[in-house]
Order: structure tokens, then sequence, then C-alpha cells
């Protein structure tokens, strides 16, 4: 059977923003995506309703963490909030039976120690209850990002590995932060998968700014910066769940939907 192909839709209903896509997952963030307030789940029947639609529909849902996350960060009223920010999710997401939990992988100030930042997401995972897996996505921008460059990937990894339960956690390999965070498409799913042993999820969109550009603008499928080729090649290896994280509504991304499916 193909991988599921979705896209990240409003959480309102997004069963019925699934079938208007002629999607078979979806991602979405439960609350604001900018806040440090808790998960809410907007469903009208409640967690466990969201559940048995999205099963009875055959959707997988995947749940996308607030930006604000940064456990990496050297900030005790950055990093502490943060993982109790990404705990409250990870739980909220198992409720309603969310296949994963999207987390950026963070950065720090440019002066300050990446070790010390590599260690804080170790010991965030070793205080992480994960009834559902979290997946860390790569990021495009910051020069002292956690997981915008292979090599920082690696140091990440490496890091994970030494916490309980670090086998557990997932990758998301996002295109267009990958191509803008000067990482080149051609062979990033056999660079990635021989430092994590894993794609979980791929974030398929193309870029509105130039390669290694640092700029984390999407664009929708052939419309951008990257070919379109590039993208379908990622989706091809990485043979794994994919979500369209592209610009507009139901329409826009429905047609990036149809042209991977094409393609894949």
């Amino acid at each position: 059977m193909a991988h599921p192909i979705g896209a990240h839709v409003s959480q309102t209903d997004p069963i019925a923003e699934a079938v208007a896509r002629g999607a078979d997952a979806v991602q979405i963030f439960l609350g604001e995506p900018q806040s440090y307030k808790g998960p809410v789940v907007e469903f009208a029947d409640g967690p466990a309703a969201l559940r048995a639609a999205a099963e009875a529909a055959g959707v997988d849902i995947y749940v996308h963490a607030p930006y604000p996350i940064n456990v990496a960060s050297l900030n005790n009223r950055i990093r502490i909030p943060g993982r109790k920010l990404l705990q409250q999710h990870v739980t909220a997401a198992a409720e309603i039976g969310a296949k994963g939990v999207v987390v950026h992988g963070g950065h720090l100030g440019v002066d300050e120690d990446a070790a010390t930042g590599f260690d804080n997401w170790r010991k965030c995972i070793d205080g992480l209850d994960m009834p559902v897996p979290v997946l860390i996505e790569n990021t495009a921008g910051g020069d002292n990002a956690m997981a915008r460059r292979l090599e920082a990937l690696g140091r990440l990894w490496e890091a994970i590995g030494r916490a309980e339960g670090g086998d557990t956690v997932g990758f998301c390999l996002d295109t267009c932060h990958a191509h803008a965070g000067g990482i080149d498409l051609t062979d990033v799913v056999d660079k990635v998968r021989a430092i994590t042993g894993r794609i979980d999820l791929v974030h398929a969109n193309d870029s509105r700014d130039a390669f290694d550009s640092g700029a984390d603008r999407h664009a929708n499928l052939g419309a951008g910066e990257i070919s379109g080729d590039a993208v379908a090649d990622v989706v091809r290896a990485a043979g794994a769940p994919t979500v369209v994280e592209t610009p507009g509504g139901a329409d826009e991304q429905g047609a990036d939907i149809a042209w991977l499916r094409e393609r894949v």
C-alpha cells in the first residue's frame, strides 16, 4: 500500500478538511501555534470522537507542536516551559490517536555552546513520557541550530541516543527547510538515514527562497525554487507518510497532493 499523503489543515474538523483535499493524512496544531498555552482540541465532540472519526475515515493524524518550543535553549525561562508544553502536546496527541508529534530542533544564540544544547535535548527526552513518538524536524535557519546542518543533526542524534527512550524518537524531513538550510536534496534521504536510521514523516514543500538562504517560506509544489522532480524524488526515496504545508486552501493543497500522487 502506498504511504498516506495529506496536508496541514485547520483542527476544527480535520476529517472534513481531509475529504475536501482527497487526503489520507492530516497535520494539525492543538491550540495556538505561537502560544505557550496548553493544547486545545477544537473538534466538536472532543478527543475520543476525533480519534474515532479519523479511524472510520482511514485518515492518519499528526500533531505539530507550537513554534516557541525550544528545548535546546540555555535560558531556563524558555527551555523549562518548552519541555512542559511538549509533554502536554504528546499526551494530548495520544488522546486523539495521532501517529506522532512534530517539533522543531531549536537553536541557541550565536556565541552559546552547542554541546549544551544537544545535551539539553538528551535531558528532555530522558524526562518525556512518549505514548506517541516525537518527530524532530530539520529547520531552515540559524547558524547555531540543532537540526539545520547534517553535522548538527549527527550531534543531536548522538545525544538523543544516550537518552532513555531515545530509540523511539523519529525524524521529520522538510524539503523546503533542507533546501533553504543548505542541504542538497539529491541525496538528502540517504544522508539523513545514515545519521538517524529513519525518516518517519516528510514535509513536502517547495521554497520561495534560494538554496541556503536560511528562509523558511513555503511555496506550492512546482511554483518555487526547488524543482518539482526533486521534491517527488525525496518523497519516493523516503517511503514515508507525507504532508504538504503549502499555501492556500483545499483547492491548492488538493492540487499539490494530486501532483505528488501522480509522481510517487
